[in-house]
């Protein structure tokens, strides 16, 4: 009888459910974001990808204020996917748009948060 109760009752830690800030997007608030709809999924990780890049060109040939106000932007999409490093990455631009290795630093978070949706999406 103890064997069905441990068999059948629901683990006590959750298994991978638990939110992972550890990989480049936290799949399981992204699934809160979409309510679960995979194909939605995939579809808002494209965008976010695409625009990702496209902010990242901007950085690179802005002005300290315009840098400070695509980095916002930056974050704020990466916020709504999950992408938590990108989005700490852009933050540290917001405070100090002029060094080179905040922008560093993001440019290496949006190209790791990329090829993690790349590969999430074959």
């Amino acid at each position: 009888m103890a064997a069905l109760k441990i068999a059948f009752e629901a683990p006590d830690n959750l298994g991978g459910a638990c939110p992972s800030k550890s990989r480049p997007i936290d799949l399981v608030h992204l699934a809160i974001q979409t309510m679960g709809d995979k194909l939605l999924e995939i579809e808002v990780l494209q965008m976010f990808a695409r625009q990702a890049r496209q902010l990242m060109k901007e950085l690179a040939s802005e002005n300290t204020a315009a840098r400070a106000a695509t980095a916002h932007r930056l974050k704020g999409a990466a916020l709504a996917v999950g992408a938590f490093s990108v989005a700490e990455a852009a933050g540290a631009i917001e405070d100090a748009p002029d060094d080179a290795g905040n922008i560093a630093a993001l440019s290496a978070a949006v190209l790791e948060a990329e090829l993690f949706i790349l590969k999430l999406c074959r």
